[in-house]
């Protein structure tokens, strides 16, 4: 699996998302714990991504900056999971400075587009159909009959 990995901040121009968005697998959408307007940016960006990416893009809201001391945090973990509940995408807090759920957060967008891939072609394979020997017609059940009787 490749990741092609970009970075959009709210300031950028609206119409360059799109691009970004068409042919995507997977989005996490990463805002700063330290900073409550690029929470309450997230809304929007989700937003856009329901109506420029795929319906089934999957998405993963991640609080980074989880290493900052409690009296720098904006947006307490709550918040975060809170938000994540009401979309049904999973949430991460992470850390880039210390590495805190970094490698945890791009498994689990792997595992999960991976399994919606395989959810898709199973659903798309044609289903199993049993064949039964063909029916030999009403000759064939007299030769039964014939061949259970004693003469």
């Amino acid at each position: 699996m490749r990741f092609d990995s970009c970075e959009l901040k709210h300031n950028d121009e609206l119409d360059t998302w799109p691009a970004y968005y068409r042919g995507a697998m997977g989005i996490l959408l990463v805002y700063d714990v330290t900073d409550e307007s690029s929470f309450n940016n997230i809304r929007n960006w989700i937003r856009n991504i329901e109506q420029h990416a795929s319906d089934n893009v999957n998405k993963i809201l991640v609080g980074n900056k989880a290493d900052m001391d409690e009296s720098k945090r904006a947006v307490p973990t709550s918040k975060g999971q809170a938000l994540a509940d009401e979309y049904g995408i999973k949430f991460f807090e992470t850390s880039a400075k210390t590495n805190l759920n970094v490698e945890e957060v791009f498994f689990s967008i792997a595992r999960d587009i991976k399994q919606r891939l395989a959810d898709t072609d199973s659903k798309s394979e044609p289903q199993t159909i049993k064949i039964n020997q063909p029916d030999q017609g009403a000759g064939a059940a007299q030769t039964a009959q014939k061949s259970a009787c004693c003469g």
